[in-house]
């Protein structure tokens, strides 16, 4: 599959006291991309304004949306953002949507299913998920969470009302199978978004990032997920986000060593 990497080093999206990290995790990965096929999206340095959204830091996340949308409309084969954020991931689902109906693995530790009213924190990387539905981008029913194990109550209780789905690494086949059948009887074309955040991994596989959570993924099942999803249906785009090392990536630190190559595994499998 030929694949183009946009890589957007966005960091005002993120709630963890180790956000500008991700400005560095963005670069480690950039290093190990082929350079023809890799782009880099300018990110503001400045923090940004709330612009009364709710939302910190809006007005760089906004101006950041704007710039990866006119890169990804110069993209003609099958784009791969990495963030950054996870907020990155909005522009490319909306690019998503328009070649059919997002059936949308959704791999995280999170949910980010708050609003601007909802969110502890005001950090739309807790939010973006919650966006891209209310936005019409992705039905619930399309939304197969992966590795999830961490709401808010607000979001736990969206999650109910709206019949989002947490599945099991073994379950990943069957369900886009089921989910693609859905979207075909209504008429629709169905195509696969895979979103990763890699604190989706368990703390024990992957150490760098702003927020580790117990009892993750192990990195087979990630990258099995992945091959299971696009051996049904065909992978329109795809997103890695939240890399933030602890130690300076120029460094020979071994947990990054360790993280740059469990990275670079979740990329063949999303481009292989």
């Amino acid at each position: 599959m030929s694949s183009t990497f946009l890589v957007v080093p966005q960091w005002q999206g993120s709630g963890s006291s180790r956000a500008m990290r991700l400005v560095d995790g963005a670069e480690a990965i950039r290093r190990d991309l082929p350079s023809a096929a890799t782009r880099q999206i300018e990110v503001p340095l400045e923090a940004g304004d709330s612009e009364g959204t709710g939302i910190l830091r809006f007005s760089s996340i906004r101006l950041v949306r704007e710039r990866l949308e006119g890169a990804l409309a110069e993209v003609d084969d099958t784009p791969v953002v990495i963030g950054g954020d996870c907020g990155v991931e909005f522009a490319a689902v909306e690019r998503a949507s328009r070649a059919g109906r997002v059936v949308l693995l959704w791999a995280d530790a999170h949910a980010d299913l708050n609003t601007p009213a909802s969110s502890p924190s005001g950090a739309y990387h807790g939010m973006v998920l919650r966006s891209m539905i209310d936005a019409g981008l992705v039905d619930p029913a399309d939304v197969l969470m992966l590795g999830v194990r961490e709401f808010d109550d607000a979001e736990a209780d969206f999650a109910a009302s709206a019949g989002l789905r947490s599945i099991a690494p073994a379950e990943v086949g069957a369900a886009v199978a089921e989910r693609a059948d859905a979207a075909r009887a209504a008429g629709a074309h169905p195509v696969l978004y895979a979103h990763v955040d890699l604190d989706a991994l368990d703390p024990g596989v992957f150490e760098g990032v702003g927020f580790p959570t117990p009892f993750g993924l192990a990195l087979d099942e990630l990258t099995g997920a992945i091959a299971a999803a696009r051996a049904v249906l065909p992978l329109v785009g795809a997103g890695l986000t939240e890399f933030a090392p602890a130690a300076s990536i120029d460094s020979d630190d071994e947990s990054l060593g360790d993280d740059l190559s469990a990275i670079l595994r979740i990329l063949a499998a999303l481009t292989r």
